[in-house]
């Protein structure tokens, strides 16, 4: 038996950021590309990109610096806020984790 919890953060009641968003992030700064990161976590480029917007706009912080297209195409890049942020979160993630753990070995003695 295992137990299991989620961690996200909204702004005003409004859901900012959690697992999905982090995927999201990660596969923008191994892939390089908005596009081909949606790819990777099977969700619409329309709908990363709204996904970004929203982030960026709810947490007021930049998180991915959009190249334009050319002869060897466009890109992505995340910011060095964005990777603070993403660093913290995982911090929060793993902390979160360690207590529901601890907590749930007392309580089932498991």
């Amino acid at each position: 038996m295992d137990i299991k919890s989620k961690l996200w953060i909204e702004v005003e009641g409004e859901p900012v950021f959690g697992r999905g968003r982090r995927f999201l992030l990660q596969a923008i700064d191994t892939s390089g590309s908005i596009n081909r990161a949606a790819k990777e976590i099977n969700i619409s480029y329309r709908k990363a990109w709204s996904y970004i917007k929203a982030m960026e706009e709810r947490l007021g912080i930049k998180l991915v610096e959009r190249h334009a297209g050319g002869k060897n195409g466009g890109g992505a890049t995340l910011t060095g806020e964005a990777r603070d942020f993403l660093k913290k979160y995982e911090m929060m993630e793993e902390g979160i984790k360690e207590i529901v753990d601890k907590k749930f070995r007392r309580i089932f003695g498991k």
